[in-house]
């Protein structure tokens, strides 16, 4: 049971031209219907696959991060990419990447629907928390990160740069995922979890850049050549 047998909201009309969701009881609003409800964290070491038009006769894989519950029912993979966290069914940049589907590396099978566990755990587990929130900036859930990402951080234009590890990520009732840092200078206790006090948003900090995945980031702390050469091109787009 893969994400596209969820592509449309169980629904009634009340009548009053609103729709109501079956599932929910909620009035259901087109303009909310992708938002996201609920996230699970990948932690069978799942993949994306990706090409790009420089290399057209090669796969990339890379670790997902979570997989996402839509308020439409749909399910996908997220992944951290550039500045953002998107959808590996929405990847679609030309240089860097476009998505493939999905690998398995227990079973080496290539995959194209969210597996059925996966769906299983969004779909209960939402059921299981439904609740109200009072403002868009309410948390929802809130998961420790899995893949080691880090975020790269600078305030004067790459002359120097901060590699800082993601402790969690953080979603919010109006369905934004906040990748969550500490802050070193409030950390009082080690160490630092999931809903720690010392925690900020790195998309909302004013020196966020980039996302990188640990691997990658721990090579350009170490100064190899090659990973600081993709990183000087990178910032050259």
């Amino acid at each position: 049971m893969g994400s596209d047998s969820n592509n449309s909201t169980p629904s009634t009309d009340k009548g009053d031209g609103q729709v109501v969701d079956l599932f929910t009881g909620k009035t259901w609003n087109p303009d909310e219907a992708s938002k996201i409800i609920r996230i699970a964290p990948e932690l069978d070491g799942l993949e994306m696959l990706y090409s790009n038009d420089a290399n057209p006769d090669k796969l990339f894989s890379m670790k997902i991060l979570c997989w996402a519950l839509n308020q439409n029912g749909e399910i996908d993979a997220m992944v951290p990419w550039l500045s953002r966290l998107v959808s590996c069914r929405e990847l679609n940049d030309p240089l860097n990447g476009h998505w493939e589907g999905y690998y398995d590396n227990f079973h080496e099978t290539v995959f194209y629907d969210a597996p059925l566990h996966k769906v299983v755990e969004l779909e209960s587990s939402a059921s299981y928390y439904d609740a109200e929130y009072i403002t868009e900036k309410d948390t929802i859930q809130e998961i420790p990160d899995p893949i080691g990402t880090h975020a790269v951080l600078t305030g004067d234009k790459f002359q120097t740069i901060t590699l800082t590890q993601v402790t969690s990520w953080r979603l919010l009732n109006n369905g934004a995922i906040h990748a969550m840092l500490a802050d070193s200078e409030k950390v009082e206790n080690t160490p630092v979890l999931v809903g720690d006090e010392s925690l900020y948003a790195a998309q909302e900090h004013s020196d966020f850049k980039y996302f990188f995945h640990h691997i990658i980031a721990n090579k350009i702390k170490a100064g190899d050549p090659e990973a600081m050469a993709a990183f000087t091109r990178l910032l050259d787009l």
